[in-house]
C-alpha cells in the first residue's frame, strides 16, 4: 500500500519547486472527501506565508478569440524573460454529466513542455464565476512553488465572470475585430472590469479592422467611470498567432502595477479580495451545512414539487425551509 504523504512532505516539495508534488497537492486540494479537506487546509496553512509574491492576471474574452493561443504565446514571451509561469485553465463542466474535458495541455502543448512554465487544467463543477471551486487556493500553491506569473484563463466571457475580476491584479479582456458590432457583443459589465482590452488576430486582412475596433472601444471607454486603480483602461492590438504585441501588452501590465502599488491600490485591492474570499468560504459552508441536514432534506423534495406545481409561492417555500434549519440549529 502507498505511504500517505505528511503535510511536511507536501510543504516541502512545494517550496521546492517540485511540480509533481505541487500537482498531487492541487489534487487533493479539489477533492470533496473529508480526510483531503483536512490535509488541503493544513497544506495551505503551512504554505501561506510563502504565498502572494506572484502578480496575477485574468483572462477572459469573446468565444472564438484565441484565449489558449494567446495564453500559450504570452507565456512564452514571460518565460523569455526568466518567469515561472503557472497557467490556471478553468473549463466548463457539463450541466449533464457534470464532466469536463481539460484539454488546455493539449491546445497549448509549446507551452505546456516549457521547464518555467506549469498548466493546471481544473473543471468548474457548476461553479459560477468563470473559475473553478478551488482556484484560488490553487493559485496560493503555484506561488508557493516559486511562480512569478499566475495566469488565470477563465471558461469565457458572460456576467458570471465577477470572481475572475476578484482574485486577479489585473483584468485583460480579448476582443475580435470585423466580428459583426464588437460593443454590443459583450456586456457592458466586462468592460467596466477590464483593466486593458486586448484585440486580438490583428494580423493580414484584419489588421485594418482591428485599428478601427481600437478607435471604437477607446471612445467607448470614455463614457465609463474612472477606474478605481487609478490607471486609464487602455485597448491595444496583438497577433497571439504570430505573436506580436506580447512586449506591448507585458509594458502596459508592469506600468498597471507600478501605478497601483503607488498610489495604494493593489495591497488594498489584495486585502479586499481576502475578505471577499472569506465571505464566500462562510456562504459555501452555510449552503453545505443546510442542503446536508436532515430536516431540511425532508421537507425539500415535496416542497421543490409544490414550486414546479405552482401550487406554492418560491419565496414561501424558502422560508419554511429557512426556519426549518434555524430551529434545527437553535
Amino acid at each position: 500500500m502507498r505511504k500517505r504523504l505528511s503535510v511536511e512532505d507536501y510543504t516541502a516539495g512545494i517550496l521546492a519547486g517540485d511540480r509533481i508534488m505541487l500537482s498531487q497537492a492541487i489534487t487533493v486540494t479539489e477533492s470533496r472527501l473529508p480526510a483531503d479537506k483536512e490535509l488541503a487546509a493544513a497544506i495551505l496553512k503551512e504554505t501561506l506565508p510563502h504565498s502572494g509574491n506572484a502578480f496575477r492576471i485574468g483572462i477572459t474574452g469573446v468565444p472564438g478569440v484565441g484565449k489558449s493561443t494567446f495564453i500559450e504565446s504570452f507565456g512564452t514571451y514571460l518565460t523569455s524573460l526568466g518567469k515561472r509561469v503557472a497557467v490556471l485553465a478553468v473549463d466548463p463542466s457539463s450541466q449533464k454529466s457534470r464532466g469536463s474535458i481539460l484539454g488546455d495541455k493539449t491546445r497549448m502543448e509549446r507551452l505546456s513542455h516549457n521547464p518555467l512554465a506549469y498548466i493546471r487544467p481544473s473543471a468548474t463543477g457548476l461553479f459560477l464565476g468563470g473559475i473553478a471551486r478551488s482556484t484560488r487556493e490553487i493559485m496560493l500553491l503555484c506561488e508557493a512553488a516559486g511562480h512569478d506569473i499566475i495566469l488565470i484563463e477563465t471558461v469565457g466571457v458572460g456576467q458570471s465572470e465577477t470572481l475572475v475580476k476578484g482574485i486577479t491584479d489585473f483584468f485583460l479582456l480579448l476582443m475580435l475585430a470585423g466580428a459583426g458590432d464588437e460593443l454590443q457583443g459583450i456586456k457592458k459589465g466586462i468592460m467596466e472590469m477590464a483593466d486593458a482590452i486586448a484585440i486580438n488576430k490583428a494580423d493580414g486582412d484584419n489588421a485594418q479592422a482591428a485599428a478601427l475596433a481600437v478607435s471604437a472601444y477607446q471612445n467607448a471607454l470614455h463614457l465609463f467611470p474612472k477606474a478605481d486603480s487609478g490607471f486609464p483602461t487602455e485597448v491595444l492590438t496583438c497577433s497571439a498567432l504570430q505573436e506580436n504585441g506580447m512586449e506591448a501588452i507585458w509594458k502596459l501590465i508592469r506600468e498597471f502595477e507600478k501605478t497601483t502599488r503607488a498610489n495604494g491600490f493593489f495591497d488594498q485591492n489584495r486585502q479586499n479580495q481576502n475578505l471577499n474570499w472569506m465571505h464566500d468560504l462562510i456562504r459555501q459552508s452555510l449552503e453545505n451545512q443546510f442542503f446536508s441536514d436532515a430536516a431540511v432534506k425532508t421537507k425539500l423534495t415535496s416542497l421543490e414539487e409544490a414550486v414546479r406545481d405552482g401550487r406554492e409561492l418560491p419565496d414561501s417555500a424558502a422560508e419554511d425551509l429557512l426556519r426549518t434549519f434555524r430551529n434545527v440549529k437553535s
